[in-house]
């Protein structure tokens, strides 16, 4: 279900509304460099998985299944029923992979864990989620979604989930946040750490990163992230309809027809 919601979010995470690019049509992360970049590492497993679902339903494209298949993962795990509208059509190599020419072209069009402060930290999910269209309030809707599943030092270099429940969808990642205390990991399994900046709870087994800690440092998203630690009801309508808007970034074609109707 995580890797399901993870592909998903970093296929429609491309998308810039100055540009009209990326998103969630196309489903260019088959190919490189997008398949490469260092926030999708690990994603070629979920578009593995998928692989049996495409054969048997070969009219179905691929952005349209890692679109429903995401959906579908969230109301599997308790979460809302977000809105799939099916018409994503498959572009056809990487040379239609979304291009990036601001700050983080590098590494993509997708948020980075850590800047290097927290306001610098702050200011690139601001940059990242605004150029898609999103508010502080949405990002710290879409920021629930870290309540899934666990980070993989083969992966991303970081270790841990960040709730105890990592197959559920619920407000545990924010309650986790303003209720536990977070403190610079120094040791793992009886070692120095060394992997790169993230935090842990007192019992070493739960970890935030420092994209997460600044929601409770900048006083502008804790606010959002106090609100949903206390009010799960809202918190589920605010995930649902986020999500439901980053899912359909980029898919002017999109319409309730074809094989889902």
């Amino acid at each position: 279900g995580p890797l399901f919601l993870r592909l998903a979010w970093h296929s429609a995470g491309t998308f810039c509304k100055h540009t009209n690019t990326g998103g969630s049509d196309g489903a260019t992360m088959r190919f490189e460099p997008e398949v490469s970049w260092g926030a999708n590492a690990g994603l070629k497993t979920a578009q593995d998985l998928l692989e049996p679902v495409k054969r048997k339903f070969p009219a179905v494209s691929y952005a349209d299944l890692w679109i429903y298949a995401a959906c579908v993962a969230i109301e599997e795990m308790g979460g809302p029923k977000v809105p799939f509208t099916p018409g994503r059509a498959d572009k056809a190599s990487g040379k239609e992979c979304p291009a990036w020419e601001g700050a983080t072209h590098k590494v993509g069009r997708l948020p980075g864990a850590d800047m290097g402060s927290p306001d610098k930290t702050a200011a690139h999910l601001r940059y990242i989620f605004h150029r898609m269209g999103f508010t502080d309030q949405e990002i710290v809707a879409l920021s629930g979604a870290h309540g899934l599943g666990a980070c993989h030092t083969d992966r991303s270099g970081f270790w841990g989930p960040w709730t105890r429940a990592p197959t559920t969808v619920s407000n545990e990642y924010y309650r986790e946040l303003v209720e536990n205390k977070w403190t610079i990991k120094t040791t793992h399994k009886g070692k120095p750490w060394t992997g790169p900046l993230q935090f842990e709870d007192p019992t070493g087994d739960l970890m935030m990163l420092p994209s997460d800690i600044v929601l409770i440092q900048d006083k502008d998203f804790r606010k959002y992230v106090e609100l949903y630690a206390k009010d799960s009801d809202a918190f589920m309508k605010d995930f649902g309809a986020a999500v439901g808007k980053l899912f359909a970034l980029g898919c002017p074609g999109a319409k309730k027809k074809g094989w889902f109707s």
